[in-house]
Order: C-alpha cells, then sequence, then structure tokens
C-alpha cells in the first residue's frame, strides 16, 4: 500500500465533524503504544475507518505524541486531530472506502 497522502484542510474538516460523535474504542495507559495496543488499532481499523484513541493520564507520552506513533506504526493510518487527551485517527479501507472525502 502506498504512503497516505497528506489531508487537505477541508478533508481534515470533514473527518473531524463524522468523528464528533464518536466515542473512544482504544485507551492507551500507563505502559504506552506498545504492540498490543497497536494490533488492537489494526483490529479496530478492520470494522471502522475513523476511530477515537483516549490516552489516559497515566500515559508516558502526550496525545499528540501517542497519535503520531500509532500513525507510524500503523501502515495507511493517518493522525486527524488530537483535542486534550483524545486522539482520532482514519485509515481508508484498501479496496472500498466507506468515507469519501471532499476533493
Amino acid at each position: 500500500m502506498p504512503a497516505p497522502q497528506p489531508l487537505t484542510t477541508k478533508q481534515r474538516a470533514y473527518l473531524r465533524s463524522l468523528a464528533h460523535d464518536l466515542k473512544p474504542v482504544v485507551h492507551v495507559g500507563k505502559e504506552g503504544v506498545t504492540t498490543p495496543v497497536v494490533r488492537d488499532v489494526e483490529n479496530t481499523f478492520r470494522t471502522r475507518e475513523l476511530l477515537k484513541v483516549k490516552v489516559l493520564d497515566t500515559a508516558p507520552e502526550s496525545a499528540r505524541e501517542t497519535g503520531e506513533a500509532l500513525a507510524a506504526r500503523i501502515e495507511g493510518a493517518i493522525l486527524v486531530q488530537v483535542i486534550g487527551r483524545v486522539v482520532v485517527l482514519y485509515h481508508p479501507y484498501p479496496k472500498n472506502p466507506v468515507i469519501k472525502l471532499p476533493g
């Protein structure tokens, strides 16, 4: 899979609007971004293209650092937004993306 293209401002805003009502489905705790956490996020991306990750207060890194680390370790994942301790990640389905990004 080729490296993901950077999101435009319009695309990022669209994804943020879609993520608004989502609840965090993965939590990063005191161990930080470990292989099991990465595996959990990858498994979650099999059933959804957009997800929120909650970075707990006990995590060793900031939410931004955690989001960047997850995006770097998961092929095709893009960091959309960080608000407080919540990270929004996007990973389009390889063959038939459900989320159609604006041009």
